[in-house]
């Protein structure tokens, strides 16, 4: 579950407070205390990013001429020729998703900072490819693969713009450890941010995974060491496409205990299919455990090695690779007082169902009880909407 993050990009991570316990996680003894968070339109989006702004805009004339001589057989005008696209051929080809197994010979891509959180600058268009069955490549460092807009639908719409504060200013501290919780800035209230690239994407709209060993550089970056509760050899690296707010597809990685990766690629099949949104996914690092709260992050995480909120005893599921917590922000944990992210309290109002969130029935929940996993929004004594887990706990 998280939290917030860092005084800089850190803060895109939650991470729990000392004091609050997750009720039901047990394991071995920890010494101190860590907090953690442990198609047709996306034709249009891929092109913007190979063809730049002006380019996208000579892309939809075309298509719009293409549109209205496929859709106009007695001479007249249709005025859903551009909108509607399910007849314009493929900008791209289509390829198979790609599911490698363990120990398949391609390697797993490789980030952008390897040891250090990515920033997010502003959104802009990005020659990046790669091969359709081999792994994303790597962008150079800084650089996003993301327009400013877009929209699943095949209609470009302008996103929020992130609001350059984000992950910036650190709370004050309550007694208890946990951050202020003031009530939620107007920027948040309705989270919907295009996605900075931490990973080069997909080429296209086909759903594409990865099951690695996991490299030295990520390892590195992790917040994986040698007194956690589970051995390298136990982890997987998975990488997996993720449908972003902004309707492009995007590359996400997590660390995965190595019985639940298969589980997990299906998962997010089946999130990809779907069109569910996700912010960010990507492994977080040690540096940033201990940052200061910012009540803001949104990132969709796995592995954390620390112990369960509020506990110096017990190992969170998270140590284990055996839990995951998506768009925090957006569904975040509540027990009693504590609002966690710290800014997320418009999101206690889980009637009022908006992008992003996690209700009970819907894709996300069906999709873990398939594997197996428990969901924190079933439980009594507390709610925590962004958290899934193998032994539901």
């Amino acid at each position: 579950m998280p939290g917030a993050g860092s005084a800089t990009k850190n803060a895109e991570v939650g991470v729990r407070r000392p004091g609050a316990t997750r009720s039901g996680e047990s394991a071995p003894t920890v010494d101190g205390v860590r907090r953690l968070n442990a198609t047709t339109g996306q034709r249009l989006g891929r092109t913007a990013r190979s063809v730049g702004a002006a380019g996208l805009v000579a892309v939809v004339v075309v298509l719009g001429l293409v549109g209205c001589s496929s859709n106009n057989e007695g001479g007249g005008s249709d005025p859903d020729a551009i909108d509607d696209l399910s007849s314009v051929p493929p900008l791209l080809t289509t390829t198979t998703s790609v599911n490698m197994a363990e120990g398949a010979s391609a390697a797993p891509p490789t980030a952008l900072a390897p040891a250090t959180v990515p920033s997010l600058p502003a959104a802009q268009p990005s020659t990046a490819a790669s091969s359709a069955t081999g792994p994303p490549v790597t962008v150079a460092p800084g650089a996003s693969t993301t327009p400013a807009t877009a929209a699943a639908t095949g209609v470009l719409t302008t996103l929020p713009t992130r609001p350059p504060w984000l992950g910036t200013r650190v709370l004050a501290l309550r007694p208890d450890g946990y951050g202020e919780m003031p009530p939620t800035p107007p920027e948040l209230a309705d989270r919907r941010f295009a996605t900075s690239d931490f990973l080069a994407p997909p080429i296209n709209d086909a759903f594409v995974s990865n099951i690695a060993e996991i490299p030295a550089d990520v390892v590195a970056r992790s917040s994986w060491r040698d007194d956690c509760p589970v051995s390298l050899a136990e982890l997987r690296y998975v990488t997996v496409s993720f449908r972003g707010f902004d309707g492009l597809d995007h590359t996400g990685e997590l660390l995965v205990n190595a019985d639940a990766a298969e589980g997990f690629v299906e998962v997010f099949r089946r999130l990809h299919e779907s069109r569910f949104p996700i912010e960010e996914m990507r492994v977080v690092t040690a540096d940033e455990i201990d940052a200061p709260p910012t009540g803001d992050g949104n990132n969709t995480s796995v592995f954390a090695c620390r112990p369960a909120t509020g506990s110096t005893t017990t190992w969170s599921q998270h140590a284990y690779g055996r839990a995951i917590d998506i768009n925090p922000f957006i569904n975040p944990y509540l027990k009693g007082d504590i609002v966690l992210p710290e800014l997320a309290s418009v999101y206690l109002d889980r009637a009022d169902v908006r992008p992003g969130m996690i209700v009970a029935g819907d894709v996300v929940t069906k999709a873990f009880a398939d594997i197996g996993w428990g969901w924190g929004g079933n439980w009594n004594s507390l709610k925590d909407w962004q958290h899934f887990s193998a032994n539901g706990r």
